[in-house]
């Protein structure tokens, strides 16, 4: 059953990390203007669709959010309201570092803090349900070999950073920038760790015993992304005003395309979560990976991504040295995922 629990969230994660692909096919869109649509899909209407899945019959949605779950769903919905500001760096740091590099920043950060910070938030509001026990040796030895894998592919992107002249650079990924781009995934890291702290205050939002084990996470997921859709509407609305580039939207030539790519991004993206909650559900019997899911899933999107970074020659022209220790971390978080359940 462990095995199928982490097949599932591999397969999220595989699922995250192409995302970015059909984005490459949309035309004539600022970066404004598709980040916000690709978002309605991600962030908005697919979180909404996966959620009534965890509606059973003969209930209603209106019966999740009742007065007795206030706190739970605004600090849900305010923590989802600060991973926006992750999700809006997440694509300035794909922008100025390439699929792999930036993703392998931004997604390392953001696993160690994510998994950490949950605890520590609930422990500060539910001390009486000791939350701070969930982080186990098992739990830290697995989020500290994370940073290690992470930080060892970091080595590799500064020495592909110091090995390749601008004009490669360039070649590889367009505004490669990597002093700008290294702030910009760091800060996405820590932003993006409250997604987890989100889904920590949103687990009980669900119709307990008559809501399937796998969909549990799915009304809290619809909640925090939610809270991230608003912040980043409003920050790519500021754009397309400061840009001028209103107009976008009303290029009726490239509308079907771009909404069809926007609409496969934007499952690509939510496939992550949605895998996680299928995935949480086979990991009942182990409670160091049900706290370490959020870790694992973080630590195999950077896998993936950097495999989709070999394929799309973001590495070319880099030395074998830098390849091998790429290859390295890549081996590390692979361990990372499993070492936990081993000790």
């Amino acid at each position: 059953m462990i095995l199928i629990g982490l097949f599932i969230i591999a397969l999220g994660a595989f699922c995250q990390s192409s995302c970015y692909v059909p984005i490459n096919r949309i035309k004539e869109w600022s970066w404004e203007s598709y980040w916000i649509v690709q978002g309605f899909f991600a962030w908005l209407l697919l979180p909404f669709l996966g959620m009534l899945l965890a509606v059973p019959q003969g209930h209603s949605l209106g019966e999740l959010f009742t007065a007795d779950q206030s706190f739970n769903i605004w600090m849900t919905i305010l923590f989802g309201i600060l991973w926006g500001v992750g999700g809006l760096t997440f694509g300035l740091s794909m922008r100025y570092l390439g699929v792999a590099l930036g993703q392998s920043i931004a997604l390392g950060t953001c696993a160690g803090l994510g998994t950490i910070m949950g605890p520590v938030f609930l422990n500060f509001f539910f001390p009486e349900n000791d939350p701070l026990s969930q982080l186990t040796f098992s739990v830290i030895i697995g989020v500290v070999v994370t940073l290690i894998g992470i930080a060892i592919i970091g080595v590799a992107g500064s020495m592909k950073a110091a090995s390749l002249s601008e004009e490669e650079k360039k070649a590889a990924v367009k505004d490669f920038n990597f002093p700008k781009g290294l702030c910009i995934a760091l800060l996405c890291g820590f932003m993006s760790g409250c997604f987890n702290v989100g889904l920590e205050f949103g687990k009980d939002i669900n119709f307990g015993d008559l809501t399937p084990d796998m969909y549990k996470t799915l009304p809290a997921t619809f909640l925090v992304t939610l809270g991230g859709f608003f912040t980043n509407l409003v920050y790519c609305f500021l754009q397309n005003q400061k840009n001028g580039t209103w107009g976008d939207y009303a290029k009726g030539s490239v509308w079907v395309n771009n909404c069809i790519f926007c609409l496969i991004a934007g499952a690509l993206w939510y496939s992550q979560f949605f895998g996680l909650a299928l995935g949480k559900g086979f990991l009942e019997d182990s409670p160091t990976l049900m706290t370490l899911s959020f870790c694992i899933l973080m630590a195999l999107n950077v896998v993936f991504s950097n495999i989709w970074g070999i394929i799309l020659k973001e590495w070319k022209g880099c030395s074998k040295k830098t390849i091998a220790v790429l290859v390295l971390g890549i081996v590390v978080l692979v361990i990372s995922c499993f070492l936990p359940q081993l000790i």
